[in-house]
Parts: structure tokens; C-alpha cells; sequence
């Protein structure tokens, strides 16, 4: 680590107030005051709304600049109020649920009903986001009573309705996309890899199976500029917590496979040469002439957060925060894989490091040094049984693709963070939000306050001089902060200039570290989350 470089950081605090007609919009304002070439909102604001930024401008280092800004809607006022929900079956599981919006017709027979019952509720229109691959025009209608300016007295008002036979939630409508945000707290870090002489890595820090707060990491790293990364498993439920649920690669190997084919932020040459793609992964063991398809790297067999892979149940397609299942499994498990391996039912082959077969036998242990683990269960554990006896050698090949079918090489200073969905590709806004499995057109009750309420975010894009962007935005009213929709970070990265951009891990996860100190206000309920992957900009290779 080069140590002077911190002592000659520059930092220029570039106080700009601006106010604009609000036919810009938050984003547009943001390409106002950060200058990028911003298109025009497909979703304006009301032409009475003033919107106020301030930025801050910071070199850490040469190629490497942090912008952290507030922008304010100060005509904007907002309130709680009580939602009254729907009752819905998911389309996916068969499951009982609710959803905040449904039909014409539940909303006026809900309406008429809360009249009867003494409450003076109203019908909102609510019209669809506008993604790539999903109808536009009307969504549905919701249910709403009262505007409260305590949380306290809506909650009470939700009592009394729920006692009178509805389903209610308590609601903010700062996080409706039908008006500006009262305050949105963002930071965003450019990286020019031409100028920057330090490496840009995802990480998960040495070990697939554990959890660490982005800040920590990149404290031991001493990095410059640290965000969350991809999707990882939460609960033991799912599977081993910290486990990245879709693809991750770091140094050049696979850490993960694919959840289908979802968006991910390739890192080449350390940071060299950055890429947004859809990528999908396909591992295969061959024995002699037989040969298995593997559907996992170190995860527990039989489990499949975020779905998509072939064969597993519910959907083979990629479902966000769902847990699949798949009868016949073989996964592989990597030295990186540092805690105790899986146990049950099936069949374990243990592997030295050229792949010869040390023994089979009953799933458990530890991956040894320099070694990898096969797992099987179903038809899985027969082959293993079958193929893998001891003194034989299993081959595992891996194959990275992208939509176009082609290949992706990974060499050690290669690496890869995913999540979904795509924001931008080819410089226009591409949310491909159903195909990636955020939002189902066809199921209101899953993926609405996900996709297309205000929440906190982490984004990652490049623009047109090969700049990598690295942005987070506050929500949940941490700070007073509120968020973005889905659609309204892709138009703030589209106005940050980026030509292609992806959603990376939000909500409580939305983290961001400068020098290895929490940056912005994290909305989880124990402060900063500890999460599977991160991407650190460092001075020097973390190796």
C-alpha cells in the first residue's frame, strides 16, 4: 500500500445549490450539478415542484474522485398513511398473500366498504414502471385512508380498520414514485482506469461461507472506496448465510454459479476493463467417459436461492428471494468454502488438488487444502457412487457465457459480482426486470414495493471513456434520505453518462466505505449489514 498517496489526496469541496423547474426530475437535476449529458425523464415531476442539490467533491487519489450530494425537494410534503391490502395467491408458490394493489373492481368494493364502516378512504391510480419486458399503462389500484404526520397515528387508524376486517399497512408516501422524494442522500465514486495505478476487486475476503460489513473489509484491505456487492443467503433456512446466491468470482475462480442469466459486473484485469453483461454458468465432472452436470458451487445441495437453475422447483427461471429446490443435485465445494460442509442425505466424493478421488462416503468435514468436494444427492449421489471411486479422476470444466454465447474468460486477476437488474445497456434505460426475476407482470403481490417503491441502492455502470461508477443512495428515511425505484436509478446512472449499468445488492445492504469508514447511513435494523461480496478499489492488489 503506497501511504503517501493518502497524504496527497486533494479535497475540494465544490458547494453547488441548484434549482431548476422540476420537468427535470431528481436525476436530470443531479446531470445539472455533476455535468454528464443526462436524457430527458420519461417520468416527470409536477411542474410546480423546486428541487435543491448540494455535492461535494473529493479526490482520493489520481483516477479516483468521490461526489457526495443531498438533493431536496422542499415543496414536497409527504405523510403516513394507512394502505388497505388485497388478498392474492402468488403465482409462483400457490401461497396465500396480499398485495398493495390489485383491480378496479376490489378497490371500489373495498372503498364503499371502509364508507360503510365510517372511514373516508380514496382510490389511487397506480401505472406501471417503465421496464423493457413488461405492459406499460395502469397497474392496478390501491386502497388508502388518511394522511397522518406521526407514524403513531396511522398506526392507530391501521388498528382500528384491521379490527374492522381489513388487512392494512402502515405507509410513507415519500417512497411512492408519484412524487419527488423529500431528500435522497447519494454518493458516487468514478474510477478512471487510466489514471488510477491501483486495482479495482470483488472479494469475499477469503472465505464463500461467511458474512463481514463491507467497512471491515475494506479496513483490512485499506481501500479507498469499498460497496456491497451481489445477493447472498440470509438465513440458515436457505442455506450456509454469507453463500453468494447468484454468480461470484474472485482471483479468477468460481465462487458461485449463475441464478439463470442475470446481470454481473465483470472486473477485468483488476479493473482494467470493466463490463455489465448477462452472464449464465455451466460446470461439468466428467469420470472416464461419464460425465454430470454440477448446478451449484458451494451452497447446500438441494437448495437454490434465487432459483434458476435447470430442474429446480418452483421455476427453472430466476425468481428474486425465493428459494428453489432441486431433487437431483451435484455441488462443488472450493478450498474458498471455509466452514464446515453441509451434512444429510447423499454422497460426498473428496478430491486432492488434481482431482483424484481420496474417498467417498457420508457428506461432512471440511474441504481440504488445495482440494475441492463434490456432493451429490438423488441421481446425483448415484453417480458419485458409480463414477467417483477412490483413485479415480474427476475433470470439473467451467464455462462462463454471455447472451450471445460467448465465452468469458477468467484468468487470476479476473473477477465477478452480480445481482439484477440490468439499468442500462448500449446507453438507454433497459430494465429487463421481469426476465430477471425482480417482478412478475402477472403477480402484483410479488416484486411491487422491491422494484418499484423508493429503496436504498447500490449501482455500478461504466461510461463512455471506460469509467467505472460505483454509486449508493440512502433510503428507508435513514438520515432523512428516501431512495430510488428501480427506474429512477437507472435515469441517475443513465445522467451520470454510464452506457451500461446494473442493481446490485440494496436495501439494508446499501453500503458504502471510504479508507475504510462508513460513508453513508446503512437502513438496517443493526446498523451496518454484514454481506456475502464486496467491490473494493484499492492502491495495490489485495493479494
Amino acid at each position: 500500500m503506497n501511504h503517501r498517496a493518502f497524504g496527497r489526496s486533494s479535497r475540494t469541496v465544490a458547494r453547488t445549490t441548484a434549482r431548476t423547474r422540476a420537468g427535470l426530475g431528481a436525476a436530470a437535476l443531479i446531470a445539472v450539478v455533476v455535468p454528464a449529458g443526462a436524457p430527458a425523464p420519461a417520468q416527470a415531476a409536477p411542474a410546480s415542484v423546486t428541487a435543491l442539490a448540494q455535492w461535494s467533491t473529493e479526490t482520493l487519489a489520481p483516477g479516483v474522485e468521490l461526489r457526495t450530494g443531498t438533493v431536496r425537494h422542499p415543496d414536497v410534503t409527504h405523510t403516513w398513511t394507512v394502505t388497505v391490502q388485497s388478498p392474492a395467491t402468488s403465482r409462483l408458490t400457490g401461497a396465500a398473500t396480499w398485495a398493495e394493489v390489485s383491480t378496479r373492481n376490489w378497490a371500489d368494493t373495498t372503498a364503499r366498504k371502509l364508507r360503510e364502516a365510517g372511514y373516508d378512504p380514496r382510490v389511487e391510480s397506480v401505472r406501471r414502471p417503465d421496464y423493457a419486458d413488461t405492459p406499460h399503462g395502469v397497474m392496478g389500484f390501491r386502497v388508502r385512508i388518511g394522511a397522518y404526520a406521526a407514524q403513531a397515528d396511522a398506526q392507530a387508524t391501521a388498528k382500528a380498520v384491521t379490527s374492522a376486517g381489513f388487512h392494512t399497512a402502515v405507509a410513507w408516501t415519500g417512497y411512492d414514485v408519484q412524487e419527488p422524494a423529500d431528500r435522497e442522500n447519494i454518493h458516487v465514486a468514478v474510477i478512471d482506469p487510466r489514471r488510477f495505478k491501483g486495482t479495482v476487486e470483488g472479494t469475499h475476503d477469503g472465505n464463500v461461507a461467511q458474512r463481514e460489513t463491507t467497512s471491515s473489509v475494506a479496513a483490512g484491505l485499506r481501500s479507498l472506496i469499498a460497496v456491497n456487492g451481489g445477493f447472498f443467503v440470509t438465513s440458515n433456512a436457505d442455506g450456509v448465510q454469507g453463500t453468494i446466491s447468484g454468480l461470484g468470482a474472485y482471483g479468477g475462480r468460481l465462487g458461485s454459479m449463475a441464478a439463470g442469466s442475470r446481470a454481473a459486473l465483470i472486473l477485468g484485469d483488476g479493473g482494467r476493463h470493466v463490463h455489465v453483461a448477462d452472464l449464465t454458468t455451466t460446470v461439468t465432472a466428467r469420470a472416464g467417459t461419464s460425465s454430470y452436470a454440477i448446478q451449484g458451487i458451494n451452497r447446500v445441495p438441494a437448495l437454490v436461492r434465487d432459483c434458476g437453475r435447470p430442474g429446480a422447483t418452483p421455476s427453472e427461471h430466476p425468481w428474486q428471494d425465493v428459494t428453489c429446490r432441486l431433487t437431483d443435485d451435484l455441488v462443488r465445494f472450493t478450498p474458498e468454502f471455509g466452514a464446515d460442509l453441509p451434512t444429510g442425505a447423499g454422497v460426498q466424493a473428496v478430491l486432492d488438488p488434481s482431482g483424484r478421488v481420496v474417498s467417498v462416503g457420508a457428506r461432512g468435514g471440511r474441504v481440504p487444502a488445495g482440494g475441492s468436494v463434490l456432493q451429490g444427492v438423488g441421481a446425483a449421489a448415484t453417480w458419485l457412487t458409480d463414477q467417483a471411486g477412490p483413485g479415480r479422476r474427476v475433470l470439473v470444466r467451467e464455462d462462463v457465457r454471455d447472451t450471445s454465447g460467448r465465452r468469458v474468460e477468467l484468468d487470476g486477476d479476473d473477477s465477478v459480482v452480480s445481482a439484477a437488474p440490468t439499468l442500462v445497456r448500449n446507453g438507454r434505460i433497459d430494465i429487463d426486470a421481469a426476465r430477471e426475476g425482480v417482478v412478475d407482470p402477472q403477480d402484483l403481490s410479488f416484486g411491487y414495493a422491491w422494484a418499484n417503491t423508493r429503496q436504498p441502492r447500490t449501482m455500478a455502470g461504466i461510461d463512455s471513456r471506460g469509467r467505472l461508477i460505483l454509486a449508493t443512495v440512502d433510503g428507508r428515511r435513514t438520515d432523512g434520505s428516501e431512495g430510488f425505484t428501480l427506474y429512477e436509478e437507472a435515469r441517475f446512472m443513465r445522467s451520470l453518462g454510464a452506457v451500461q449499468a446494473l442493481n446490485l445488492d440494496g436495501g439494508g445492504s446499501t453500503t458504502m466505505a471510504v479508507r475504510g469508514i462508513l460513508a453513508n447511513h446503512p437502513s438496517d435494523a443493526t446498523g451496518e449489514r454484514p454481506v456475502g461480496d464486496t467491490v473494493q478499489v484499492l492502491q495495490t492488489p489485495a493479494g
